[in-house]
């Protein structure tokens, strides 16, 4: 029942399509905008981010000291790895129902393979982005030469789903496997290389309560940020109804982000309001300092017990010896041959149990 809940739209203004088997969803009226949503207790868009990608190279706070410049309280929605349908069509349906705007960062193949998602997706008003041709979870290792290949063909890939059009210079790199060359190569294109704020973890084995409860948890821990969900989660499709709503109730205001042009000018912000200070970001930073840390303590401990135990182990070879040096003495006051024969014959193995030299013993 949960499932068939993603094919059936939640907005009345889709049609739908079955032939040959096929389901698709079509809108049948223009896009709901903030300004004009037909959803008087809709969350809406509160406003639009205009940001310069030359300026400002890389954001996000779970791997830069970068993030958007957002008020308390306001968020921006972001999904990866898509289209995949049903589950980015049931998305739109959502997003179009509480006149929210999100930014999508289309993997190439995914947009070569449906087109027509692409299509809506830009004529609903959402940025796209990329997220490569075929992500590869490799960018981390990979050479300039062939991230430069999966950037661009990803962009191509998407451009042409958009009819010719260039996708937003926003690229987020797949698994934000990062790498200081590959991050180099994206600013010498002027593409913005986004991280994210607010894992939403949906990619993990979690039901669609788990993502809305973690998503929520970490935005009341940092008050704002950029959340990071992927549109071609069945769990995605079926929290996102949940999370909008809370997302309304506990207060939170949706910010839609679009690249500057000739055409549209950037929002006027101050550099400070760029930095990383947020709760989740600077106690990540704390915890791998303290980690550093413990780990040194742990170290010069375990250099510690070393030192106590070689001591140990030579006062004890120490006493050895001594014990042994006093049976010589007697041994050679008793004179005896035999028991001189069978203790040298027996040192020789006790020697090299206690690892002392043999002549301590003779």
């Amino acid at each position: 029942m949960r499932f068939a809940k993603l094919l059936c739209p939640v907005t009345l203004t889709c049609g739908v399509i079955v032939a040959a088997g096929m389901v698709a969803f079509v809108s049948a009226d223009p896009p709901a905008y903030a300004a004009s949503c037909a959803n008087r207790h809709a969350l809406g868009t509160s406003r639009t981010l205009v940001i310069d990608p030359t300026e400002h190279v890389r954001l996000g706070s779970m791997q830069y000291r970068e993030t958007l410049p957002l008020a308390p309280r306001e968020v921006v929605l972001t999904f990866d790895d898509g289209p995949l349908p049903p589950y980015s069509t049931r998305i739109l349906d959502v997003l179009a129902a509480e006149c929210v705007k999100a930014t999508y960062f289309l993997v190439g193949r995914m947009a070569k393979n449906f087109p027509h998602v692409v299509a809506r997706i830009a004529a609903e008003g959402h940025t796209i982005g990329t997220h490569s041709q075929t992500h590869p979870f490799t960018f981390h290792r990979m050479t300039v030469a062939h991230a430069r290949h999966e950037v661009e063909g990803g962009i191509a890939s998407v451009s042409a789903a958009l009819g010719g059009r260039a996708p937003a210079p926003f690229f987020r790199i797949p698994g934000l496997l990062r790498a200081s060359p590959v991050e180099s190569y994206l600013a010498s294109r002027n593409l913005m290389a986004w991280s994210a704020d607010i894992p939403s973890d949906d990619w993990r084995r979690i039901n669609d309560k788990e993502i809305v409860r973690r998503t929520l948890a970490r935005l009341d821990a940092q008050g704002k940020g950029m959340v990071l969900m992927h549109d071609i989660k069945p769990g995605t499709a079926l929290a996102l109804p949940t999370l909008l709503r809370e997302l309304k109730a506990r207060g939170y205001r949706i910010v839609h982000v679009v690249p500057a042009s000739r055409y549209r000018t950037k929002t006027a912000t101050a550099a400070s309001q760029w930095r990383v200070r947020s709760a989740y970001h600077e106690p990540r930073v704390a915890a791998k300092r303290a980690g550093r840390m413990a780990k040194a303590r742990g170290r010069s401990r375990a250099s510690t017990r070393t030192l106590a135990s070689r001591n140990a182990m030579l006062k004890r070879r120490h006493a050895a010896g001594q014990r042994a040096t006093a049976r010589v003495a007697v041994i050679n006051e008793e004179n005896d041959p035999d028991a001189v024969k069978s203790f040298q014959e027996s040192s020789k193995f006790f020697s090299g149990l206690l690892g002392l030299p043999r002549q301590i013993l003779h």
